[in-house]
């Protein structure tokens, strides 16, 4: 009898777990269709307002001079023999010093950080990457190539072929994922860790699933699941949605003076306007579903978290909930009037805060092999 109760004690749990993922995975296809048909709705509207340039749109065949500015760096390649896969970075600094490794989100590109490697060079050997798929780093075809863990193991092995084995890591939204999960699952490589508006991704999920408001704003992760149609919806108008991601009042950088020029927003339409460029950027998202929730979450090294209050896809609640899961020094400075594009949008402000976190303990030890 008790060998029988115990049994079904363990179906009724086995049963729940699969009622609890059916219905997860109901949901996240259930969404999708509900975002799939917002899209449609407005395609129509695009065609019906602007018929003759809805589906028009170009590929700039020719970089901006600004990604050849050499007080940015110097343009390098290196190959990892692992993957095989080639990856671009822009280097600046004395070789030898310690190194500050810069990873960054979507829509962007190693140029999302000229910012920092011009104000962190001194001191530093800065390295901002291209991350897999994205501006002149290799672009692998096949969705299943952008999971968390190739993306996690990228980064080491690009620390390593430079020469360190520890680094001081800065990463923005989607690179603030990735620098999130490389001090998780790698604690000795990441000296300390920097991230701008991208929370804990053990908070991000809980947050959400709990938050309608926050699961509204972060409908795209829905959309990006379809295949083919975001990379329309992202191109038609030549790239008009991508141009107001950085320049719209509620989604774009909002300090005057520190506004893309339009020199600068072309250097983003050159990077994301390549063949295959824009699926490349979308496969982070078509694969993140499958790796959440976290086996580990624990952050072991100091973590300095800045965040934008004008931010239009996160709620700022998120940022102070992060602190539950770091065992180390834990900072979080709210940067008043700054969006999602933080480093970009109030460069002097990130840049003083972070000099003040690396300074603090033993600051700029040198951790090159």
């Amino acid at each position: 009898m008790a060998r029988l109760l115990h049994n079904l004690l363990l179906l009724s749990v086995w049963l729940a777990l699969k009622l609890r993922l059916l219905g997860y995975w109901a949901f996240v296809y259930g969404y999708c269709a509900l975002c799939t048909a917002t899209a449609l709705l407005r395609l129509w509207w695009n065609i019906l307002l602007r018929p003759s340039s809805t589906f028009q749109w170009s590929v700039r065949e020719t970089p901006p001079s600004c990604l050849n500015d050499t007080s940015l760096g110097t343009h390098c390649y290196v190959r990892i023999k692992e993957s095989g896969l080639r990856f671009h970075y822009v280097a600046a600094g004395e070789r030898g010093k310690p190194l500050m490794l810069f990873l960054h989100g979507f829509p962007e590109f190693w140029f999302s950080w000229r910012h920092q490697l011009r104000e962190f060079k001194s001191e530093f050997r800065v390295v901002a990457v291209d991350m897999r798929g994205y501006g002149e780093s290799d672009l692998p075809p096949s969705t299943e190539c952008y999971r968390l863990d190739y993306l996690v193991t990228d980064v080491k092995d690009i620390v390593e072929y430079l020469g360190y084995n520890r680094c001081f890591l800065v990463g923005h939204d989607w690179g603030g994922i990735i620098a999130w999960l490389c001090a998780i699952h790698y604690p000795e490589m990441v000296a300390k860790l920097v991230v701008l508006n991208s929370p804990h991704p053990c908070v991000f999920v809980d947050y959400a699933l709990r938050h309608p408001s926050q699961m509204l704003k972060s409908s795209y992760f829905f959309f990006f699941q379809l295949p083919r149609f975001p990379e329309l919806m992202l191109s038609i108008n030549d790239f008009k949605a991508l141009k107001s991601l950085f320049t719209s009042r509620s989604t774009g950088i909002g300090r005057k003076g520190r506004w893309l020029t339009t020199e600068e927003l072309e250097a983003y339409l050159y990077a994301l306007s390549q063949p295959g460029a824009l699926t490349a950027a979308l496969n982070y998202f078509r694969n993140v579903f499958s790796f959440l929730p976290l086996s580990q979450s624990e952050v072991r090294s100091p973590v300095l978290l800045l965040w934008g209050e004008r931010d239009a896809f996160l709620e700022q609640d998120m940022s102070e909930a992060c602190r539950l899961y770091i065992r180390n020094h834990f900072r979080l400075n709210i940067i008043s009037g700054a969006s999602h594009w933080l480093q970009q949008d109030q460069p002097d402000i990130v840049n003083t805060l972070i000099w003040t976190f690396l300074k603090e303990g033993e600051g700029r030890k040198n951790y090159r092999n």
